[in-house]
C-alpha cells in the first residue's frame, strides 16, 4: 500500500534522540477535524458517516477491505468457505486475537452479534439488511461460525457489521436506549474510546492488544469544528493534523502552505437532492409534510431536467467532482451506471412537460397544482456545508426558471436529520458513502428500509418504495455471477434514475490535507487515487506515523524537533530534508 509522505517521516525518526525526556512522556496524538455530528456511538444504531467511521475504529468486522484494491481480507475471521449450493458459509476465527480488555475474541462474539440483529428490531436499525436473508447463525466451537442463508447472498464477504464483545453487550438492556459511551470501550479495532463529549471531541487511545499490532502513536482525537473553514484555519496554525471534506477554494488555498500536504482522491461519496416523493412507514402510512406535487413523477422529472449538474460541478465543486447518475460512483466501475439515455439539461422541455401535466403558471409566475396549491418548495441543507448553501442558491435559481419557488433553509445537522427522518421536507440535501459491495447502498431505497412508524427511524432518506426496484434488489442479492449481478445493479440504478426519488448531483473528489511536519505515512484506500479519511476500513488512521515519536502532537512541531531536524540536515549535507519535503508534497498533490 502507498503511504503518503514516508520520506519526511523517516527524517523525523532520525531526530528523535534530540527530544527532551519530559516531552517523551507526553502522549503523541493525531488530531483530526470532524465537521459532521455523530448520531450514535451504538454501532447497531449509527447511520452517519462520522458515526460508522468511529465504529470501525473500535470494532472489527467479520472481514475487512484491503487497502490497495478493497478485496475482502482478514477481519475477525481469517478464512472462509461456502457450500456447493451457495447457501452455507463457514468462517474461521483464529486463536490469539483479543479484545482490548484481554478477553479472547471468539466465534461466539460473531454469533452473538448476528443473532442479536436477527431477533431484535432495534439492533437491526443500521445494518439489518445484511442479515435479513440469514436463516441461522450457529457457533459449533470457539473458532467456527456457520451461517445458513435462505437464498444465495452475494454480499457474504462484505458484511459491514461491527462485531461486538458478547461479554459486554449481553448485559445491555434495550438496544435503542443504549448510548455505548462508557469508557474505556472494549474494542477489537485499533483504538479504544477514552473520552467523549458530544459536539466537542471524541478521544481514543491506541489498543495495545490489537491483533495487527498497536498503532504507532498514543492517542487519536477527533475535534469538532462548526465549519470546514474553521478547521482549515486550525490546520494552517498547526492546531490540527488532518482534515477532509475541503471545498475547492479551501483546498486550493492550502497548496502553497508550508508543512501542509494535500490529497485529492477519487471519492466514493455522492451528493444528492432528495425529493419527497411520499414519505411513509413500512406499511404505507403517510408521514411528514412533503409537498403533494412531488408525488407526481412528472414533476420530479421536470425538476431533474431543470438542474444543470455540470454547472454545479463546475461552479460549486470547482471541477473537483464527477457527474452523478446512480448511487454507485465511478470508483467502482463494475457497478457504476452510464444511462442509456442520459437526462439532458433542458429547462424549456421541463416547462413544456409541467404545462402538459397540469401545473399552469399563476399571475406571479409560480405554478399551481390541481389542488390549487402553488409549487413553493422548502429546500433544507446543512449550515456546516458550504456546498449546501451554494448549490441551494443555484437550484433555487434553476427552478425559478420553470415556475417553482424554492425557500433555502440551512439548519444544524441534528435538526436536518430529525426533519429528514420524519419526512418533514420537500427537497433536502443528503449523501452517502458507498461500499465496494453495492448491496447496502441499494438497500436504502427498498420498501423495507422505511421506518416502522412515524416515530422510529428507518435507514432510507428517500422513502422510495417501488416494486420493480425491490424485485431487482432481491435478484442482485442472490446473484453470485459477477457479470450478471453487475447488470442487475445497473438496472436498479436506471429505475432510480427514471423515477427520480433523488437526483445524484455528483460524486465529490475527496479533498484532504494533513500536516506533513507532524504525521506521515497515511495509508490511502484504494491505492493509487484513494482517501485517508472515510475509508472502507481504518488504514488511514492506523497507518499514520508521527514525524517525532513524542512532544509534537499538542502544539504542532516543537522547538526540539526543529532543532533536531536542523542537526540532521547538517549531518547529511543539508539536502535530504528539502528533497523529502518536495517528494511528500508532490505525492499528495498527485493524488
Amino acid at each position: 500500500m502507498r503511504r503518503l509522505g514516508s520520506v519526511v517521516g523517516a527524517v523525523g525518526l532520525v531526530a528523535l534522540p534530540l527530544a527532551p525526556a519530559a516531552h517523551a512522556q507526553q502522549p503523541v496524538t493525531l488530531r483530526v477535524a470532524i465537521i459532521q455530528q455523530v448520531d450514535s456511538l451504538n454501532p447497531f444504531l449509527a447511520a452517519y458517516q462520522a458515526s460508522t467511521e468511529v465504529g470501525r475504529l473500535m470494532y472489527d468486522y467479520l472481514t475487512a477491505y484491503d487497502a490497495k484494491d478493497q478485496r475482502p481480507v482478514e477481519g475477525v475471521a481469517k478464512s472462509w468457505e461456502k457450500s456447493a449450493d451457495d447457501l452455507t458459509w463457514t468462517f474461521t476465527v483464529p486463536d490469539g486475537k483479543k479484545w482490548s480488555d484481554g478477553q479472547p475474541i471468539t466465534a461466539k462474539d460473531v454469533g452473538f452479534t448476528y443473532n442479536l440483529m436477527m431477533t431484535d428490531k432495534d439492533a437491526a436499525t443500521a445494518n439489518g439488511s445484511f442479515v435479513a436473508n440469514f436463516e441461522s447463525v450457529t457457533v459449533p466451537d470457539d473458532r467456527t461460525v456457520v451461517i445458513k442463508t435462505k437464498a444465495p447472498q452475494a454480499s457474504m464477504l462484505a458484511l459491514d457489521i461491527p462485531i461486538v464483545p458478547e461479554h459486554v453487550w449481553k448485559g445491555v438492556g434495550k438496544i435503542a436506549d443504549y448510548k455505548n459511551d462508557v469508557t474505556p470501550s472494549v474494542s477489537s479495532g485499533p483504538f479504544v474510546l477514552s473520552e467523549y463529549r458530544a459536539n466537542e471531541f471524541i478521544k481514543f487511545k491506541a489498543n495495545k492488544e490489537y491483533w495487527r499490532g498497536a498503532p504507532k502513536y498514543d492517542e487519536l482525537h477527533f475535534v469538532y469544528y462548526k465549519t470546514v473553514d474553521a478547521a482549515v484555519q486550525a490546520l494552517d496554525k498547526g492546531e490540527l493534523d488532518l482534515v477532509n471534506r475541503l471545498g475547492p477554494a479551501q483546498f486550493d488555498s492550502l497548496k502553497d502552505k508550508s508543512g501542509v500536504t494535500l490529497n485529492k482522491a477519487q471519492g466514493r461519496r455522492f451528493n444528492e437532492l432528495v425529493l419527497n416523493s411520499g414519505a411513509a412507514t413500512k406499511t404505507g402510512e403517510p408521514i411528514g409534510d412533503g409537498h403533494p406535487a412531488l408525488k407526481d413523477v412528472k414533476v420530479r422529472q421536470a425538476i431533474a431536467k431543470a438542474i444543470d449538474q455540470d454547472a454545479i460541478i463546475e461552479r460549486v465543486n470547482g471541477g473537483y467532482a464527477e457527474p452523478g447518475t446512480g448511487p454507485i460512483p465511478p470508483v467502482f466501475p463494475d457497478f457504476h451506471l452510464t444511462p442509456a439515455k442520459p437526462r439532458a439539461f433542458d429547462p424549456a422541455a421541463a416547462n413544456t412537460e409541467l404545462d402538459q401535466a397540469g401545473y399552469p403558471k399563476g399571475s406571479d409566475g409560480i405554478r399551481v397544482g390541481a389542488d390549487g396549491k402553488p409549487l413553493k418548495l422548502r429546500l433544507t441543507g446543512h449550515t456546516s456545508r458550504a456546498y449546501d448553501e451554494q448549490a441551494g442558491e443555484y437550484i433555487k435559481s434553476s427552478l425559478a426558471d420553470i415556475g417553482i419557488a424554492v425557500d433555502v433553509q440551512l439548519v444544524a445537522d441534528t435538526l436536518l436529520d430529525e426533519q429528514g427522518v420524519a419526512g418533514k421536507f420537500d427537497l433536502i440535501f443528503s449523501g452517502w458513502g458507498t461500499n465496494p459491495d453495492p448491496d447496502f447502498i441499494l438497500s436504502l431505497h427498498t420498501c423495507g428500509s422505511r421506518p416502522e412508524s412515524a416515530t422510529t427511524p428507518g435507514t432510507t432518506d428517500t422513502f422510495f418504495c417501488d416494486k420493480t426496484y425491490d424485485e431487482l434488489y432481491a435478484k442482485q442479492g442472490a446473484e453470485l455471477d459477477p457479470a450478471k449481478r453487475s447488470e442487475l445493479v445497473k438496472q436498479m440504478q436506471q429505475r432510480f434514475y427514471d423515477e427520480v426519488p433523488a437526483i445524484i448531483l455528483g460524486h465529490d473528489n475527496a479533498l484532504e490535507a494533513f500536516r506533513g511536519d507532524t504525521f506521515q505515512s497515511f495509508s490511502i484506500q484504494p491505492d493509487p487515487g484513494g482517501v485517508i479519511m472515510a475509508q472502507n476500513g481504518v488504514w488511514g488512521y492506523y497507518g499514520a506515523v508521527p514525524v517525532a515519536a513524542a512532544g509534537t502532537a499538542s502544539s504542532g512541531p516543537s522547538t526540539w524537533l526543529v532543532v533536531g531536524i536542523v542537526v540532521v540536515v547538517l549531518l547529511v549535507g543539508g539536502g535530504v530534508l528539502l528533497l523529502a519535503k518536495r517528494r511528500g508534497a508532490t505525492a499528495g498533490e498527485r493524488e
